[in-house]
């Protein structure tokens, strides 16, 4: 998954059943290079064959991602790509007036606090419940993993939770440009 295509066509896939020749417009690459990922996503049992229609003489295949939710394990590299995802989101920020220059250490601090949410995680037989779950969306299966989370989680878990959100929201107030920027 260190691949942006590959992790592209996945968030693609958890939404809808696509083509080849979809997925390639969606993405703005060449649909050799999207065969190129499914096969190494079907591989890994990523992506799965949902179904094949015939359209005149061709047989077109729509492919679908095997889960809603993947969890991956990054371990030191995950923490820099985790990094490179904050550091392009304060960038996109920029773009809806908002704009945030934080220094890299403050983005990695963000970063370091993100990841102290992503360890509050649910029993996996609860996550893998909640994900086979097929009368409903991934947006509520979300949320459904958000409250059990919320339920299930030690007083001090929701503790460390609260202080990380603390943490980072002084982070965040402290890195606006001046606040008369903001409110405009």
């Amino acid at each position: 998954m260190a691949d942006e295509t590959r992790r592209r066509i996945i968030y693609l896939l958890r939404a809808k059943e696509m083509t080849v020749s979809q997925l390639a417009a969606d993405l703005g690459v060449t649909t050799q290079a999207v065969y190129h990922q499914i096969k190494k996503l079907l591989g890994v049992g990523l992506v799965e064959v949902a179904r094949e229609e015939r359209v005149d003489h061709f047989i077109e295949t729509y492919y679908r991602a095997t889960a809603e939710v993947f969890e991956f394990q990054h371990g030191e590299s995950g923490s820099k790509e985790l990094e490179k995802h904050f550091r392009e989101a304060f960038d996109g920020l920029s773009k809806v007036g908002l704009v945030i220059s934080p220094e890299d250490e403050v983005v990695k601090k963000v970063a370091e606090l993100h990841g102290t949410f992503d360890r509050l995680g649910l029993p996996s037989d609860l996550e893998e419940k909640i994900s086979e779950l097929d009368d409903v969306d991934f947006f509520t299966k979300s949320k459904m993993h958000e409250l059990a989370q919320m339920a299930l989680m030690t007083d001090r878990q929701f503790e460390q939770m609260v202080n990380s959100w603390k943490a980072m929201r002084k982070i965040m107030t402290g890195v606006l440009p001046n606040k008369s920027e903001k409110s405009k």
